[in-house]
């Protein structure tokens, strides 16, 4: 399958998705069951430095994994709230790193010029991550315990389920880590 098509079939879950109930699981999946985010090792360049990096190399925090791309309006929604909670609880061991999946940079960095990220934004032009991490709509966002363990996923982003989102965040940062 060529990226393209991944794209379209992207947009048109995120269609659906959005227009179905909410995906947001409130509840986060106990640590014993929950399972390692997929390639953690994976190094992607940074907006910020064009460094590569990789979710394996913030192990020990809480990572909140967002997957977006220029095209997507709850994104635009989304990353204000993103830059505040980053701000909010980075001292209690909280990084926001949001992935962006546009295939044209130039689009990616269009939107970083009106949005200014407060947080780690990383470019995964080929789509190395989405498919296994199971990326269905934009934008996806993944909730990682400091074992790098998926804890809670949503899909879109709701103004109205912000007061849960930050929950599960609080709840993460709070438990002890191994």
């Amino acid at each position: 399958m060529t990226k393209h098509p991944k794209c379209i079939l992207l947009a048109a879950l995120t269609g659906y998705l959005l227009l179905s109930s909410s995906l947001w699981a409130s509840d986060l999946t106990p640590s014993s069951t929950a399972k390692a985010a997929p390639h953690q090792a994976v190094m992607l360049p940074k907006y910020q430095t064009n460094q590569k990096v990789s979710l394996q190399m913030e192990k020990g925090k809480v990572i909140l994994v967002d997957f977006w791309a220029s095209w997507c309006g709850p994104c635009r929604e989304s990353f204000p709230w993103m830059t505040n909670i980053q701000a909010k609880y980075k001292g209690q061991g909280l990084k926001v790193i949001a992935i962006n999946l546009d295939q044209e940079k130039q689009q990616a960095l269009d939107f970083l010029k009106e949005f200014k990220p407060g947080f780690t934004v990383l470019f995964d032009t080929q789509a190395q991550l989405p498919e296994d991490f199971g990326v269905i709509g934009m934008p996806t966002s993944f909730l990682l315990d400091r074992q790098g363990k998926i804890r809670a996923t949503h899909v879109g982003f709701h103004q109205n389920n912000i007061n849960e989102y930050e929950a599960a965040i609080a709840e993460l940062l709070a438990e002890k880590g191994e």
